[in-house]
């Protein structure tokens, strides 16, 4: 259902006519023919000695399953890794096995969330999943992933930032859920760039001046002119291709695409809910994770927000959080409500 590349997009590559694309085309073609079903603990321990005690420390540890469609479209497919197995060989499956550890150790860091529902449930995911398959999607039990045209699109387990945001939309699924068409659902699809974004950052170690902010980086083959899906730094960036055309995202209220395709834009208008996290990051610096993550995170844990939620709830909704946690006058609030400024949402332009 929450699929990370957007159905214009593969629409654009469906009508290509450029023999040098023909795989593609038909690849995107059949992609976005399919069908795809949506369904609605383990720890580590340390011991250690503190003069005649032991003292024992336990966090959460994942419980992944790998399976393989081999090429079919259907799922699981056959299992071929567990925690105790060792590597497949595989690059698709071990890509995965190790993508959805990183997120695990993310959300458990970052946030003391035990996987993506918060009590230590198992991580599945389906690689190699249909034949040339263009995109991975959380289907709500699972992530799955295709393998790529080859010509336009390569494997999709080889980006962090991919896996986290599918198993964002997880996470936002099992704390109450965010509507999956218009601004909900850009919100639905923010939140889990927002996931895959820090995700990333958090692998690397890197601060929000140093993170690139770019979403499904590397999924593109280099006969693509771009550099991912979306970029949240520079929303509309990401990509500017004569096959694929330009990056249609908006970074301001003004800008806000009406369109009644892709549920109502929820892949396009994304870009700007994107865009105000990252003003919020950039202006607090340092560990994005640790507090613009932190306000986001809350906010969409909270139990507050209506799956129907628009930019202006959202945004306002951050705002008592970050008023909630540091102070009415703090850094934090005011950049939440400078960011929301600054992309039009708090000054008249969130109803739509």
């Amino acid at each position: 259902m929450y699929a990370i590349v957007p159905p214009y997009l593969l629409s654009r590559l469906a009508d290509a006519e450029a023999p040098h694309l023909a795989v593609a085309a038909e690849a995107a073609r059949q992609t976005l023919a399919v069908t795809r079903a949506y369904h609605a603990t383990r720890t580590n321990l340390e011991v250690s000695v503190e003069g005649d005690a032991l003292v024992f420390e336990g966090s959460p540890a994942p419980d992944r399953v790998i399976s393989d469609a081999e090429r079919r479209e259907r799922l699981p497919g056959v299992r071929v890794r567990g925690e105790v197995d060792p590597a497949t060989g595989d690059t698709a499956a071990d890509q995965a096995f190790d993508g959805l550890g990183e997120t695990f150790a993310f959300l458990w860091d970052a946030f003391a969330r035990a996987s993506v529902d918060g009590a230590d449930g198992t991580l599945a995911a389906t690689v190699h999943y249909g034949e040339k398959y263009d995109n991975a999607f959380w289907n709500g039990e699972r992530m799955v992933f295709g393998d790529g045209d080859g010509e336009v699109f390569t494997g999709f387990t080889g980006s962090i930032s991919v896996i986290a945001h599918e198993l964002g939309h997880g996470v936002v699924e099992h704390s109450g859920g965010l509507g999956y068409a218009g601004q909900s659902g850009a919100l639905n699809e923010s939140v889990a760039d927002v996931f895959g974004a820090l995700t990333e950052q958090h692998v690397r170690g890197q601060t929000a001046a140093e993170a690139s902010w770019l979403i499904g980086a590397g999924i593109f083959t280099t006969a693509v002119q771009g550099e991912a899906l979306r970029s949240m730094k520079a929303p509309g960036t990401a990509y500017d291709d004569d096959v694929l055309g330009r990056d249609p995202q908006p970074a301001h209220m003004r800008d806000y695409v009406e369109t009644t395709e892709d549920n109502g834009g929820v892949h396009i208008n994304s870009g700007i809910p994107n865009k105000a996290f990252h003003l919020v990051a950039s202006a607090l610096g340092g560990h994005t994770w640790e507090r613009a993550g932190r306000i986001w995170y809350l906010t969409v844990t909270g139990g507050s927000l209506p799956r129907t939620a628009d930019f202006a709830r959202f945004a306002a909704a951050t705002v008592h959080v970050a008023a909630t946690e540091y102070g009415e006058d703090s850094e934090e609030a005011v950049a939440v409500r400078t960011a929301w400024s600054a992309v039009g949402v708090t000054n008249g332009g969130a109803q739509r």
